[in-house]
């Protein structure tokens, strides 16, 4: 069995130019594994804890050389001589060695740079893809990609309350011809804005962040940009939203911007219903604030029915938080961030208890990535259905696409696209 020789971890940049961690996990046969962390810009309270030095003398206090010496010396002393095939042991080790709930003692950070490493190392070892290795069946499922396309709220430096507004091409029968359609969109948007007199510079996560009116005016240019390139809008292509309300909750109020005054819980939920009668909405993430349970409670029995509602802030890919959403029917669905959490093993198991209880699934990047692929084998593997990883520009977010391009070629006839399989909640 493959023993765990060497670890070691170094500061490298992710996409916004910050600090991040990258770890190596070196096997007796020098086979090799290599992870790096990426971060969110909008974070929810009940994340695990992202480990920083606040040393104003580096990269603006987020300098992170203390979890980077977490792995040199705490972990990597835990871990050496461990077999790396038993994913399990090598995370329950990893979760012990830090007290607190929410593992701020050693950084969600530094625990996810080895765990992730760990798995990719036994892959290597095993001569098998990461996807592969991580499924034992011969079919499998390529994700419907949610595409970013217009960025708002705290993802650029516009007057547009909703943060994300994507495009999923569902009715496809291959992701290499649904990644075409999201493409070929993505640019007549580009052209349409152009033509507009609108910005085309791009936000964090690679959609367009032009100065609108209204979350409706970039719905309809959407729309436009999808008639215009010969696509059918609620048909061929979908919307998803990803409202990211706990950015504009305060005081029990949701300040969206351009209207007069806040509104309150059920107003919001108004609003977003109206949103998805006027519009072909599939998905809504995050439509409530993380702690409005009273709201989220109103929202889901409203349109759990109806349409996806994805907790992402409300869950933070923790199963204890699930759970409690599961018994109070709050969402029916579950984003998937592997740093939310810190451990693959945990990830896991929270993605297994969702489809228990009939919760879909989306893995998801961070606004903050890197060039790493591991999420789109993980979509594959898991069968999660659809993926989050950013628009059609940007390397760090074409890294993930193009790996799953790849993947369904490596597949061949046993690649099966999610497709209209993921609007199960429409009825």
């Amino acid at each position: 069995m493959p023993k765990i020789k060497n670890v070691l971890a170094r500061e490298i940049l992710d996409s916004r130019g910050n600090p991040t961690i990258e770890c190596d996990i070196i096997l007796e046969d020098n086979s090799l594994g290599r992870y790096s962390v990426p971060s969110g810009a909008s974070k929810g309270k009940y994340e695990a804890h992202e480990l920083r030095d606040n040393d104003k003398n580096r990269y603006h206090s987020k300098g992170v050389l203390n979890a980077i010496s977490n792995i040199n010396k705490i972990l990597k002393d835990n871990i050496i001589n461990i077999e790396v095939l038993d994913q399990e042991l090598i995370d329950n080790k990893l979760i012990s060695l830090d007290e607190s709930d929410n593992k701020s003692i050693l950084g969600a950070n530094s625990i996810l740079a080895v765990s992730m490493a760990c798995v990719k190392a036994a892959a290597n070892y095993e001569k098998k893809y990461l996807f592969e290795y991580l499924s034992d069946e011969s079919s499998h499922i390529l994700p419907v990609p949610m595409i970013n396309i217009i960025n708002g709220g705290m993802h650029a430096d516009n007057n547009v309350s909703i943060q994300e507004f994507m495009i999923a091409p569902i009715g496809f029968n291959k992701f290499k011809e649904a990644l075409r359609a999201g493409s070929e969109i993505f640019h007549n948007l580009k052209n349409i804005l152009k033509n507009k007199g609108l910005n085309t510079s791009v936000g964090d996560e690679g959609g367009f962040a032009p100065h609108l009116k209204s979350s409706n005016e970039a719905i309809e240019l959407i729309l436009e940009a999808i008639s215009k390139t010969g696509y059918k809008p609620g048909k061929e292509i979908y919307i998803s939203l990803d409202v990211a309300s706990s950015s504009f909750f305060e005081n029990n109020l949701y300040k969206i911007y351009n209207e007069e005054k806040a509104i309150n819980s059920e107003n919001m939920c108004e609003y977003l219903i109206k949103l998805t009668n006027d519009y072909p909405i599939y998905s809504i993430e995050d439509g409530l604030a993380e702690n409005d349970f009273e709201g989220w409670k109103i929202l889901s029995s409203r349109l759990n029915h109806k349409i996806q509602l994805v907790g992402d802030d409300l869950f933070a890919t923790n199963l204890k938080l699930l759970k409690d959403g599961i018994n109070n029917n709050i969402a029916n669905s579950i984003l998937i961030k592997p740093n939310q959490i810190g451990t693959l093993t945990e990830t896991k198991n929270v993605i297994k208890h969702a489809k228990l209880n009939n919760y879909s699934c989306v893995i998801s990047h961070r606004s903050g990535e890197t060039e790493d692929t591991s999420i789109a084998d993980l979509a594959v593997a898991f069968k999660t259905g659809q993926i989050k990883t950013g628009s059609i520009s940007r390397s760090d977010r074409l890294a993930k696409y193009n790996q799953l391009l790849r993947i369904e070629e490596i597949l061949g006839n046993n690649a099966l696209y999610a497709g209209n399989n993921i609007l199960k909640f429409e009825k």
